[in-house]
């Protein structure tokens, strides 16, 4: 059961990463094409503040990917809870039946 868990969070950790890597791309890439808007259009916006700007809405989708990702572990808690359950009672119903069939 655990290793079906850890393929389900293998899973998604990866995906995870690669959404972020696209996402921080494309966040590179707007970056860049903001400044190049700002020096063509001869805005009084200094790049720093652009570019800071910019870092506290990259901070802002990353706590929402964090966010996600504690949401998705406590998902991947209950049900690893509810498979541990279902063990137990499948264990238990096969020792319920091993006791008789030991029965005469």
């Amino acid at each position: 059961m655990s290793a079906r868990i850890k393929a389900v969070v293998d899973r998604f950790v990866r995906e995870l990463k690669e959404a972020l890597d696209a996402h921080i791309q494309g966040r590179i890439m707007k970056e860049h094409e903001t400044q190049i808007l700002i020096s063509m259009e001869g805005r009084a916006i200094p790049p720093r503040v652009a570019t800071m700007s910019m870092s506290f809405q990259f901070l802002g989708m990353l706590n929402k990917y964090i966010a996600e990702i504690a949401l998705q572990g406590a998902r991947l808690t209950i049900e690893r809870e509810n498979l541990e359950k279902e063990k137990s009672a499948l264990m238990g119903t096969a020792s319920s039946q091993d006791n008789q069939d030991g029965e005469p």
